[in-house]
């Protein structure tokens, strides 16, 4: 059985240095992003949470999604949020092709204007990384999973997961999904109030 850590070690950041895997800073700055979205409630739930903490984060979007839902990908957007590119369909890089999923990744281009990519399932092959910064994007990873997708994984967990492990320039994994919407709504507000009452702020990533 393969285990996904909490906080992505650091060979693994030293493997794939290309990689964004954290913003080093000594600043009190954490940079929350949401993937899967945009979702009719859950995302506006998100937002307007955010805005209640004046954080900014950014989301990591499925292009069908955007499809489907174009006015709330605009309210990220106007809501000073940035907008990332998470493939048309949520392909799995290590099972796509490269020439189907770089064309998957155009698809949802269509739709997102970013040149910021995250992989679904953090799945990606050397082959397409390296094509992807060829055509210049950013590939973000993460260096704190919340797990709240997990359905074996407590709503005090995925708090304590991302308390025990974030730091000054953290890049933080939520889901603005169904799935994930019974954790995140929980955690979401206690991650934002905690961090608020440190001294820390919730930056986009502007790479």
């Amino acid at each position: 059985m393969k285990i996904t850590p909490i906080k992505t070690p650091l060979v693994v950041k030293k493997m794939f240095p290309d990689f964004v895997w954290d913003i080093p800073t000594q600043n009190k700055v954490l940079y929350l992003t949401f993937d899967d979205g945009p979702t009719p409630e859950t995302t506006n739930w998100t937002l307007d949470i955010l805005k209640q903490y004046n954080a900014k984060a950014t989301f990591f979007c499925v292009g069908d999604n955007v499809k489907k839902h174009p006015d709330l990908y605009q309210l990220i957007i106007d809501e000073n949020h940035k907008i990332g590119n998470h493939t048309q369909n949520h392909l799995k890089g290590w099972s796509t092709k490269t020439k189907a999923y770089l064309k998957n990744i155009k698809d949802a281009s269509t739709y997102i204007n970013s040149n910021l990519f995250r992989p679904p399932y953090g799945q990606i092959k050397p082959k397409q990384g390296k094509q992807l910064i060829d055509l210049g994007y950013h590939i973000i990873m993460w260096d704190v999973l919340s797990f709240d997708w997990d359905q074996n994984v407590s709503k005090e967990q995925c708090f304590n997961n991302v308390i025990s492990k974030a730091k000054n320039g953290s890049i933080i994994v939520f889901h603005d999904s169904l799935k994930a919407s019974i954790n995140m709504k929980y955690t979401l507000p206690k991650i934002l109030e905690y961090y608020s009452e440190k001294g820390f702020t919730f930056k986009t990533l502007s790479l």
